[in-house]
């Protein structure tokens, strides 16, 4: 929640004026309380969106100018300043910015009981050039180098330490696409001490795929590299789809995939539609492998897990400060009639299926398959069997997947299922024995049928 009272609406709640104010725009702070304390009577956990990383450049109702001057909260010059951002940048050496910082964290989590906190704009702070035009190839003289700001990364070490002593169950989230080593360990082995890192690599990567590349073009090595690039131990939060595609200045995945047929052919009762089954295809297997490979939790991002259509835009200048898509579409979902209702179910026995096996805490999954030519990936992980055929056309009988566990094996979850709009391809009760023959550098493989644009997740039935 990115609720930090703030001037420009169209700033999404990035550009803070009042750091100790919740937005008047969506009720008062008691309001917001009660919203609170309904969510965790359904043992939700709600998370706040800091922005402790820049600050609005408002001089009468912002921190800025505070005393007058360039430097109360903020460096003075150029280091003060954020030059995409339009921002200005704290001082974090400053004694009394520390206090007001650490004691906001304090105060959001005393006065609302927060259970957890994503940092905004991470990458801007570990470093003097803020990211700008930097690719991070993972090389430690990156990191470790002159330029990386100190005085930040002592502040969100001294954050985490902060609200981690004073609830232990406090989660914090770091925005950070730079991949800091031990960003994500804790202060006491000598890291930042933050619990998760944005996988933010990954929505990008599903964009670039659907605007650059036709189906049989995408590199099933590129996309698991993606997929897993991440640093050992420290965990990561994947997602799909991410603000860049739900918020205005690109598309939604279901955009990209089925543009305007989704007005005219979304509907259960209109002819069917080619680029429509593939387009439901696609968005669900491509949140089951984010789901699955990504990460060690996973994001879902506004109207992501029924396909929603349109971006979400605020009142700005370049929509003449037009309410129109300042709003999601929930009515889709809830209506019968159409085709949206297939990817919320999807959603849903996704989500139960992670609840039921847990393989985002069961460790990384083994990769023992990728073939560019058959456009195959198959994994093991949480003593599963993942299968996922991206080929347009071509279905396999009697597909090879290597495992490590011995065992009759029987789908648990399909991509194919009619209850998800689905062609029915795959039977659930057909049972799949090991052989124990070596594969693909598995001790045992078994045998499935996997069809075109399908992805399968195989459970062990018996020893």
């Amino acid at each position: 929640m990115a609720i930090m009272e703030h001037a420009y609406y169209a700033s999404f709640g990035y550009q803070v004026t009042s750091f100790y104010a919740a937005s008047s725009r969506y009720g008062n702070p008691e309001q917001l309380k009660r919203m609170i304390d309904v969510a965790h009577s359904h043992g939700l956990f709600v998370l706040l969106d800091v922005v402790h990383s820049h600050a609005s450049k408002n001089v009468q109702d912002g921190l800025n100018q505070f005393d007058g001057t360039n430097s109360c909260f903020f460096h003075d010059g150029a280091r003060g300043e954020h030059s995409l951002w339009d921002s200005r940048l704290f001082n974090y050496v400053e004694y009394e910015v520390l206090r007001f910082l650490l004691s906001n964290l304090r105060w959001w989590h005393d006065e609302y009981n927060f259970d957890g906190y994503r940092f905004d704009g991470v990458t801007s702070m570990l470093y003097h050039s803020r990211g700008i035009g930097e690719g991070f190839s993972g090389d430690y003289n990156e990191y470790f180098g002159l330029n990386v700001d100190t005085d930040a990364l002592n502040y969100l070490g001294l954050a985490n330490h902060l609200l981690h002593t004073i609830d232990s169950r406090i989660i914090t989230i770091a925005e950070d696409v730079s991949g800091m080593p031990t960003l994500c360990r804790p202060v006491s082995e000598g890291g930042i001490g933050f619990d998760y890192r944005l996988g933010m690599a990954i929505p990008d990567k599903w964009i670039e795929l659907l605007k650059e590349q036709s189906d049989d073009e995408w590199d099933m090595g590129n996309l698991v590299h993606t997929l897993t690039n991440r640093r050992w131990m420290e965990n990561t939060v994947a997602y799909a789809e991410s603000h860049d595609q739900a918020l205005v200045g690109d598309k939604t995945i279901a955009f990209w995939l089925m543009d305007k047929e989704m007005y005219t052919h979304m509907s259960t009762l209109s002819d069917s539609s080619v680029i429509i089954d593939r387009g439901l295809a696609l968005h669900k297997m491509i949140r089951l492998i984010t789901h699955a490979l990504g990460g060690e939790a996973y994001l879902n991002f506004m109207g992501n897990e029924f396909g929603h259509p349109e971006w979400l835009d605020f009142p700005r200048v370049g929509n003449n400060d037009s309410y129109h898509y300042a709003r999601r579409q929930w009515n889709l979902v809830d209506d019968d009639l159409l085709k949206y209702k297939y990817l919320n179910e999807f959603d849903r026995a996704m989500n139960e299926a992670e609840e039921r096996y847990g393989w985002l805490h069961s460790g990384p999954a083994w990769v023992s398959w990728k073939h560019e030519g058959d456009k195959i990936i198959a994994f093991e992980r949480a003593g599963l069997v993942f299968v996922f055929n991206f080929h347009p056309q071509q279905s396999f009988t009697g597909y090879r997947v290597g495992t490590n566990w011995a065992g009759t094996y029987q789908a648990v979850l399909s991509s194919d299922d009619p209850l998800f709009g689905g062609h029915n391809r795959i039977d659930a009760n057909c049972k799949h024995p090991s052989n124990p023959e070596g594969y693909a550098g598995r001790s045992n493989f078994i045998e499935v049928y996997t069809p075109s644009r399908t992805a399968v997740v195989y459970a062990r039935v018996s020893d």
